[in-house]
């Protein structure tokens, strides 16, 4: 039996999303069926309608989905129908890294986000006799229903409101995590961060929160670097007009900076972070580029530095535990990511795409 659900396709590579009426089919025993409410557009959605990442199209994307449970599968056990959830990415749970409780670094990642398909092949959506990808991070949230595994639930408090939160599952989580899970800066260090949109947001949020005393957001708009301020940054560089690496230098009186965070994914810009590092400075990177992207980094007189660099997936999250007190955060006021989403219907979804590709929308967020 199907249900018919309307939804974003990703018809072929490149191509604007097409919305249109497809059928979605019964939950399997670990699916969750969620009524979805909003989901944010993010930066990864973008790279896979373009075809740098593997998912078969056509394909329904969306992976920063928030909803009510419709119906659950007989082996659901984490939630119940009426629960409000916000939906992450999805893991194995059987690999050593998830057993470790490194969900971010699951050994399956590729297939469970974006092989577009159940573990037995079959796809839950399908336009007629079209099978259209689906479980994309778990979800395929850019429809008005979706079967989701379990393990990309996330069950939230139901006095918050799911239209905000949908932005949590991938990008803010990754951003803040970043800082909180992974880097754990220490109170009265300093941290940069290098391209702030919702992702770098989230981790001058995260910095605050934290306790860094310097916090230095690098951007190419100005409009972005006075949000940064407003939301905890304490020196702004619009990187356009000066060398990002000598103002850090500036800024912290000659030592360099603690911790750097990059969300560009651009070489050039990496190879700045790492040359504006302190001694046992450590360098992340959280930003998608291509596979084969690579970078230099000057290996003679850095040697004495002692520095680290380490990529950083999902923001080292447990997303069942971590984004619930991210929610909890954004409550006491102490994680002000609404000031970042702007709103859109999903018949506008390829403007909400096209917004955030210019830096005008930060977060966009379809509201269904």
């Amino acid at each position: 039996m199907t249900t018919t659900v309307t939804a974003a396709v990703a018809p072929a590579t490149g191509a604007p999303l097409q919305v249109r009426e497809l059928q979605l089919d019964d939950p399997r025993p670990d699916e969750v069926r969620v009524r979805m409410v909003a989901t944010g557009v993010c930066h990864t959605d973008a790279i896979v309608r373009d075809g740098i990442y593997p998912t078969p199209l056509p394909a329904v994307l969306g992976h920063e989905g928030a909803g009510v449970v419709e119906a659950i599968g007989a082996g659901v056990t984490s939630v119940a129908v009426g629960d409000h959830v916000v939906l992450s990415a999805a893991y194995c749970g059987h690999c050593r890294r998830c057993r470790a409780g490194q969900m971010a670094y699951c050994e399956n990642l590729m297939a469970e986000d974006f092989g577009g398909r159940r573990r037995d092949g079959s796809t839950s959506l399908s336009d007629g006799q079209t099978p259209i990808s689906s479980h994309f991070f778990g979800q395929s949230a850019f429809s008005t229903y979706a079967n989701v595994v379990e393990t990309s639930v996330v069950k939230v408090s139901s006095t918050a409101p799911l239209e905000k939160l949908a932005p949590l599952g991938c990008g803010l989580q990754t951003g803040a995590g970043a800082v909180l899970n992974e880097l754990r800066p220490e109170p009265g260090t300093s941290l940069v961060v290098f391209g702030t949109g919702a992702v770098g947001s989230a981790a001058i949020m995260a910095a605050r929160v934290a306790g860094c005393t310097t916090v230095i957001a690098v951007d190419l708009h100005d409009s972005r670097l006075e949000l940064a301020r407003e939301l905890g940054a304490t020196h702004t560089i619009n990187s356009a007009s000066v060398d990002a690496s000598k103002e850090i230098v500036e800024i912290t009186h000659g030592s360099g900076v603690d911790y750097a965070l990059d969300t560009t994914a651009v070489p050039a810009v990496l190879r700045q972070a790492a040359d504006a590092l302190a001694i046992r400075g450590t360098l992340a990177l959280v930003g998608a580029a291509k596979p084969g992207t690579e970078v230099a980094f000057e290996i003679g007189a850095s040697l004495v530095k002692g520095w680290t660099f380490k990529t950083i997936i999902q923001g080292s999250s447990v997303p069942q535990v971590f984004i619930p007190r991210l929610v909890e955060l954004w409550e006491q006021g102490r994680f002000p990511f609404d000031k970042l989403i702007r709103t859109y219907s999903l018949k506008d979804i390829n403007t909400a795409f096209a917004d955030s590709a210019e830096g005008s929308a930060i977060k966009p967020v379809v509201v269904f």
